[in-house]
């Protein structure tokens, strides 16, 4: 390998993404918009739920009940309505998620020492968001009949029951338990899919396309020069982007990491270097910059999204999906960056992650170079 060789191609290379402002754009534009866009845009948290209630007892008690629902900050009681069909037609015109119908007789069978009979509806339309609502009502509920239990047991002038287990809660890694503490480290990943796969996607794809291929051939550059020329470019701006993508989280978001700021370049610089070797395979085998661009957005930008524990737990997943898993270096890279990110992890517990990520460049770093010898280089 020679020096002045790679340089020319590398400057040759830099030359075309100046001139090419959609590459540009992909390469800068696309990373701060997903930034902004899930860092703002998308929540996992469930809050501020909107209820309506149909107070048919008109009581103290029922009173008490919808106040207590209100102070919750997981509940936004929007009003009370007057009927029944109200409620449906809120629940079904998705005006409200949750409807609460309190009985005529609750106050009165409640004071009877007697069950009384409370009914909730729940828009499960989006199922994981329905099991969290009925986990909150739930829960809210359990917390109303412990105060009016110990209210029975004062008006019946006993001592006050102690629960046998006493659950002391501690979180750890999350301590807000918000889910742009998570998000916003992971988006990193799409982020170098866009920049090192989608766009060295198109490289070698359109020096056959152009006809420049053949010119290429009939110098005296090598394989190994040929796809190092090619990635140095989009190395650099993708690293450029993890940079300002850390930089973006710790000051609009505040999402300080919490491990080390140089083992999460090199884990970003092991994950890029796939990335890339991914991006010129495709650009290799295609020829094609249209084929090269969807095939690109099939094989790594929908997976890196989809399949990486990203936005998805995998655990959830079927068990055959769960080990095509496996072949998806987000998942790898994704680990790394909640160990660096939320757990304050080194390499001593890192390293299985960092050695899959350098196995996958080891293997398509040759499977390039197999490619370009067939191709005469």
């Amino acid at each position: 390998m020679k020096f002045i060789r790679l340089k020319a191609i590398v400057r040759k290379e830099f030359y075309h993404l100046i001139r090419d402002y959609r590459s540009l754009y992909l390469a800068f534009a696309i990373p701060l918009l997903l930034i902004m866009l899930f860092g703002y845009a998308l929540s996992l948290d469930v809050d501020h739920v909107p209820t309506v209630f149909v107070d048919f007892d008109q009581s103290v008690l029922s009173r008490d009940f919808i106040r207590k629902l209100k102070a919750s900050s997981y509940f936004n009681v929007m009003g009370a309505l007057p009927r029944m069909q109200d409620a449906v037609d809120a629940l079904d015109h998705d005006r409200a998620k949750v409807a609460i119908v309190i009985p005529s007789d609750f106050m009165k069978t409640i004071t009877a020492d007697r069950e009384a009979q409370l009914q909730v509806l729940i828009d499960a339309s989006d199922p994981t968001f329905g099991n969290i609502i009925r986990g909150y009502i739930t829960s809210f509920v359990e917390r109303y009949n412990q105060k009016l239990l110990m209210s029975f047991l004062n008006r019946q002038g006993r001592e006050e029951l102690k629960p046998p287990v006493d659950g002391r809660i501690r979180i750890w890694f999350n301590e807000d338990l918000e889910s742009r503490n998570f998000i916003i480290p992971g988006i990193i990943a799409v982020i170098i899919m866009i920049v090192g796969a989608l766009l060295t996607s198109l490289v070698i794809a359109r020096e056959y396309e152009n006809g420049t291929m053949e010119t290429i051939k009939s110098m005296p550059v090598r394989a190994p020069e040929f796809l190092l020329g090619k990635a140095i470019p989009y190395f650099f701006i993708g690293l450029t982007d993890v940079l300002v993508a850390i930089l973006l989280g710790q000051l609009l978001f505040g999402i300080v990491m919490k491990g080390s700021f140089w083992l999460m370049i090199l884990a970003a610089s092991l994950y890029l270097g796939v990335a890339l070797s991914l991006g010129l395979l495709i650009s290799i085998k295609t020829k094609s910059q249209l084929m090269a661009n969807q095939l690109a957005i099939l094989t790594t930008y929908l997976p890196s999204l989809l399949l990486s524990d990203f936005v998805f737990p995998i655990v959830n997943m079927p068990g055959v999906i769960q080990y095509i898993t496996l072949l998806v270096p987000a998942r790898y890279f994704i680990d790394i960056l909640s160990g660096i990110y939320l757990r304050n992890l080194g390499l001593a517990y890192l390293w299985p992650s960092l050695l899959v990520l350098l196995t996958m460049f080891l293997l398509l770093t040759f499977f390039n170079f197999r490619l370009l010898r067939k191709e005469g280089l």
